[in-house]
């Protein structure tokens, strides 16, 4: 199929009736963790961290939000949205021993993404709160197996900000399991956190498995580890999800 004709049946979908809305929203950031996910740039390797959504039909994600941690004074240089499936899923690797476990994680590769500083992807921000303080964060910390468990780096303080996505061209997706990967690049010497969200859901947005929150950096690619259980770790351990909202539109 062409450009021309991808489009067209691209803008079909888009301008077709909305036949139900399939609503994920968990973007309630709490005080607990905030993680790092960029871009490669900016004097840091590219991080990803990730939260995952399931969809019960095929669907058209149009946009959505995330909110975050930034440093005051730090401008944004560029935003990118990546839609991860669960491996083994658009993997290559099998299991290599380097993390604790594969089971659950993203894949090795995305599914798709859109990125503004190719102009698939605009965003707009707001800042909930000028001063907000993260209890712990994972920002430079993730290590392959032994030496995964960090316990975290500790307090970081910032401005709380919603990012509000959209996509140019929406994520077409099947009914499957996905991990929702966002990353936002600022100016030299600033790291964005990806802010923590109520775990498990519960209400109208609750599903199952609920699975926890994974992060990776380039040197740990293409293997991923969860931040609760396998970086901050302890005797008990806990989970994570990250703050982020799903803007669905199901197809017929």
């Amino acid at each position: 199929m062409n450009i021309l004709c991808t489009l067209a049946v691209l803008l079909a979908l888009v301008t077709s009736p909305a036949f139900a809305a399939v609503i994920y929203n968990n973007d309630t950031p709490n005080n607990l963790i905030g993680v790092s996910t960029n871009p490669a740039g900016g004097g840091r390797i590219e991080h990803e961290a990730g939260d995952d959504f399931i969809l019960n039909a095929s669907t058209l994600i149009t946009g959505g939000t995330f909110t975050g941690l930034i440093p005051t004074g730090a401008t944004i240089a560029n935003v990118v949205v990546a839609i991860y499936r669960v491996f083994p899923k658009d993997s290559v690797f099998p299991p290599d021993n380097r993390v604790i476990t594969r089971m659950n994680s993203p894949s090795d590769n995305a599914f798709d993404s859109r990125d503004a500083s190719l102009s698939t992807l605009t965003f707009t921000t707001s800042v909930l709160a000028g001063s907000f303080t993260v209890s712990n964060s994972v920002v430079n910390g993730i290590n392959a197996f032994p030496n995964q468990t960090t316990g975290g780096e500790g307090p970081r303080t910032g401005q709380e900000v919603r990012f509000s996505v959209n996509f140019a061209i929406p994520f077409s997706l099947p009914a499957d399991h996905y991990f929702f990967v966002p990353q936002v690049g600022l100016s030299a010497g600033s790291t964005f956190l990806w802010l923590s969200a109520t775990r498990p859901i519960v209400g109208q947005f609750a599903f199952a498995p609920d699975l926890q929150a994974w992060t990776r950096d380039a040197n740990l690619d293409p293997d991923w580890s969860r931040v609760g259980t396998d970086i901050v770790g302890g005797a008990t351990p806990p989970t994570f999800n990250l703050a982020s909202y799903v803007q669905p539109r199901l197809l017929a």
